[in-house]
């Protein structure tokens, strides 16, 4: 099958390359960027080179460009919209990964775990936000049991710098990030939107969500602590056996044992979700680790790929995470 990315350069296009680069159903048509119109991939990157050395187009040249089966939108919030419904009009499929179309019925809204049979069927897939992510796959479980309360739910979630985009910006630079945590992009806030209403739907009741997001000094990673209380009196060892019979058959989360708790280092450049429970004093706590370029962008985004096109859902993204 054929395949275009509009807005190939930023992190989350340069790591959705990297995965579809050894994906062997797919060919990479075309590709575009602004900034490096006119030039070779493999240039731009050079690590892509003798693997990928495919042209950039502007995105001024859409028209001009080869009719394919699926459209992965790389392309910023706001800007993507318009982008992706002529893409539509042409007759392409689009995984979209702006907040462009998330609550939107107009597609589908692309978490696998909660979502698949949608996905499946969807012209338009909105690939969710990488910290919404996290926090509906650790209170998934909870909220298909209708144990959420209605205003208890804080997450503090930390991310890597990939989170915030490639662009350049002062906040940055390696002397004023290095060494550094900082509160996170106040635009991350539109996350909460998604988040409320994908657990609404689970928990067929309304929740609020409070989250903070912070920036860390390493590259990509996220670490999100959730604190809630349930309405239901439940056990640590009940809720866990939860957890482990709701993921039971999904194959990029792992719950682990009781009195465990994940590390971002243990889920780097892979697709997984690691998930660890817990009880303080009457509140329960989910901690949840991924990679907020895999699993919370461009590898989810395979995922998405492989239920829409009849591929096994794990296609391109069964290597190991990357340690140390």
């Amino acid at each position: 099958m054929k395949i275009g990315i509009l807005g190939a350069t930023g992190y989350t296009g340069v790591e959705l390359l990297r995965l579809l680069a050894s994906h062997k159903g797919v060919q990479i048509s075309w590709l575009t960027s602004e900034k490096f119109a006119g030039e070779s991939i493999s240039d731009v990157f050079p690590h892509f080179k003798d693997i990928l050395d495919i042209k950039c187009y502007s995105v001024r040249n859409l028209s001009e460009l080869e009719q394919v089966d699926l459209v992965f939108s790389c392309l910023p919030h706001g800007t993507s919209k318009h982008f992706v419904n002529k893409m539509l009009d042409k007759g392409s499929r689009v995984i979209d990964f702006s907040s462009d179309f998330r609550s939107s019925n107009k597609s589908a809204y692309g978490l696998p775990e909660i979502n698949n049979d949608q996905i499946m069927e969807a012209k338009l897939v909105a690939n969710p936000g990488c910290y919404a992510t996290s926090v509906i796959l650790g209170l998934a479980p909870l909220a298909h049991e209708g144990l959420l309360s209605k205003d208890s739910i804080v997450a503090d979630i930390k991310s890597g710098l990939s989170g915030a985009g490639r662009a350049p910006s002062l906040e940055h630079h390696f002397s004023e990030s290095n060494e550094g945590i900082s509160l996170g992009s106040a635009s991350a806030q539109n996350q909460e939107t998604e988040m409320e209403e994908q657990l609404y739907l689970l928990n067929q009741s309304k929740v609020h969500v409070s989250f903070m997001p912070h920036n860390v000094s390493i590259d990509r990673g996220i670490l999100a602590t959730i604190y809630t209380r349930l309405n239901k009196k439940t056990s640590t060892q009940q809720a866990h056996k939860i957890y482990n019979e709701y993921f039971s058959d999904k194959k990029f989360v792992r719950v682990l044992g009781l009195g465990e708790y994940p590390s971002t280092k243990n889920v780097r450049f892979s697709n997984m979700c690691d998930i660890g429970i817990g009880n303080r004093e009457g509140l329960f706590i989910v901690v949840v680790a991924l990679d907020n370029l895999g699993k919370g962008a461009s590898g989810q985004a395979v995922q998405n790929m492989n239920l829409m096109f009849d591929f096994p859902e794990t296609k391109g993204l069964m290597s190991s995470p990357i340690y140390p």
